[in-house]
């Protein structure tokens, strides 16, 4: 069951770092056309809204991919001076305690998104709606606590972390 659900982890993870690469690849030729434009004639229109929005989507569908590829920053100095078993246990604490947070992140996440669609929130140049930035930026926390979450189980069957083939 476990080996079933690392896989679809690292399937949803890396849909979302697609779909997180195409954001920033938006992002660059944005900013590119911004500047051209404006050294020629006007500005594009809404850059700085768009770039806020496409900034949402690659850094919230980013955090699962970081966190398969352990591309994130990690402290773990201090936990290789204890003996075996207490390293285990240090790191399904922290795994837990980020699990949580990264779970409680994505549900404040999610309520403010709902808040915003209940109100019809949208951009003040081009009228954008903004819940479903927010709630990729929920999914984006959810993904990477999944990972976590089978960090943890893999760390407690005495396995190495998920990693993707």
């Amino acid at each position: 069951m476990i080996d079933y659900l690392e896989k679809i982890a690292i399937w949803i993870c890396r849909i979302l770092a697609v779909i997180a690469g195409a954001a920033l690849t938006l992002m660059i030729v944005l900013a590119c056309a911004n500047m051209v434009s404006r050294a020629v004639w006007l500005p594009v229109k809404g850059t700085f809204e768009l770039m806020g929005f496409l900034g949402a989507v690659t850094a919230g569908f980013s955090l699962g991919f970081s966190q398969l590829h352990r591309s994130h920053i990690a402290v773990g100095l201090f936990f290789r001076l204890f003996p075996r078993p207490v390293q285990i246990l240090l790191d399904v604490l922290a795994g837990a305690v980020s699990c949580v947070f990264f779970i409680f992140c994505a549900n404040e996440t999610y309520k403010w998104g709902m808040f915003l669609r209940e109100i019809g929130e949208v951009s003040e140049t081009l009228g954008i709606l903004f819940h479903p930035f927010v709630f990729a930026v929920a999914v984006g926390c959810l993904s990477m606590a999944f990972v976590i979450m089978l960090d943890i189980f893999r760390i407690l069957r005495g396995k190495e972390p998920l990693k993707p083939v």
